[in-house]
């Protein structure tokens, strides 16, 4: 059957929608609007990127909440990161009314920490201490289960996580398998949870993350000729059978194939780099976008949860951004690559 036959059917043409309003968070929602406008755009961040040098670059920081002196170490640099970062998450879950909401964003820190617990567990490395203390559950207490490999005081979700995770790991002894059996239960939670809570906002937003998610494994295993195939994600708008077949495709019908799908700039910006300069560079500056691009429009919203969600994932972005402008230029990357890379 031709591929254009084959297309998903969206009930939205670019994003999709946000959900009702609530009125119980105008207050919350006019204090982050407040705080966006505080944010970095691209042109500051991109002036960053053409500084002259790394010293020029923390200049442009001066007198922001980034502000980091030319002589401080990598450790320093991430301290500073992980501070503005727990600041944003604390005033964000303290602004956002339901406990369901914020454990859904909080599972996001479990599943990380779970990641890592597992890698070092299987390649019997320490489990170390540098996890986040962000999650549902407590830093010590992740370590001390871990240690004593006694998971049932975990969430149900977390016990779930682990045994795909273990599992995926001793059927090839691959690290990489550890990653996709993590994936695909934290993706599988977070929908189940996002539907739960009724949130529309939420279930689209995970819905989107799993396409992206695809759309980024595709290309990935067509660069590199892999023959794996049971590596999608389900859940999202775009069939995991379907997505599957397109990695045999040639490049040349990968954008008739998404043609009509809301993904289409990213595989037209992302494929053609790739090409060119066999980089994923564009892609996933690309990815960042859509979804960047889903978020701003909770500006619509005149008062609910919604705006200050994305607040708190607009601002994860931009730290990543900061961190990721800081090493480059610490290690005298050209700033085209870098601003290949960009996106706000």
């Amino acid at each position: 059957m031709p591929v254009l036959e084959e297309q998903p059917v969206f009930h939205f043409s670019l994003y999709p929608p946000l959900g009702q309003e609530d009125w119980n968070y105008s207050t919350a929602a006019a204090q982050v609007r407040t705080l966006e406008d505080k944010m970095f755009d691209r042109a500051q961040l991109a002036e960053m990127a053409n500084a002259a040098s790394y010293k020029a670059a923390t200049e442009i920081l001066s007198g922001s909440e980034y502000n980091i002196s030319p002589e401080a170490d990598f450790k320093t640099i991430e301290t500073m990161l992980s501070d503005r970062r727990t600041e944003t998450t604390k005033l964000c879950k303290e602004l956002l009314e339901d406990y369901r909401i914020v454990e859904y964003l909080s599972a996001r820190s479990d599943f990380a920490n779970m990641r890592l617990a597992i890698r070092r567990l299987v390649l019997e490395q320490p489990l170390g201490t540098d996890y986040s203390n962000s999650g549902n559950v407590a830093v010590d207490d992740f370590e001390q289960v871990f240690e004593q490999e006694d998971y049932s005081s975990l969430p149900v979700y977390l016990q779930e996580g682990i045994e795909a995770g273990v599992l995926g790991y001793y059927k090839n002894k691959n690290v990489r398998d550890i990653d996709i059996a993590i994936d695909k239960a934290q993706a599988w939670f977070q929908l189940q949870n996002a539907k739960h809570i009724g949130s529309i906002f939420l279930v689209e937003l995970q819905k989107m993350y799993i396409d992206i998610n695809n759309i980024r494994t595709i290309l990935r295993l067509k660069f590199t000729e892999s023959q794996d195939r049971d590596v999608f994600t389900s859940g999202g708008y775009l069939d995991t059978h379907r997505l599957s077949g397109y990695v045999d495709m040639g490049y040349e019908s990968f954008p008739s194939a998404f043609a009509s799908t809301p993904y289409c700039d990213i595989i037209h910006s992302g494929l053609g780099y790739l090409q060119k300069e066999n980089s994923f560079l564009k892609l996933e500056a690309a990815c960042d976008e859509h979804l960047l691009g889903y978020l701003k429009t909770t500006t619509e919203i005149t008062a609910g949860y919604q705006p200050v969600v994305a607040y708190m994932l607009r601002k994860e972005h931009e730290i990543r951004m900061v961190r990721m402008l800081l090493t480059a230029k610490r290690n005298l990357l050209e700033p085209k690559l870098i601003l290949d890379r960009l996106c706000v």
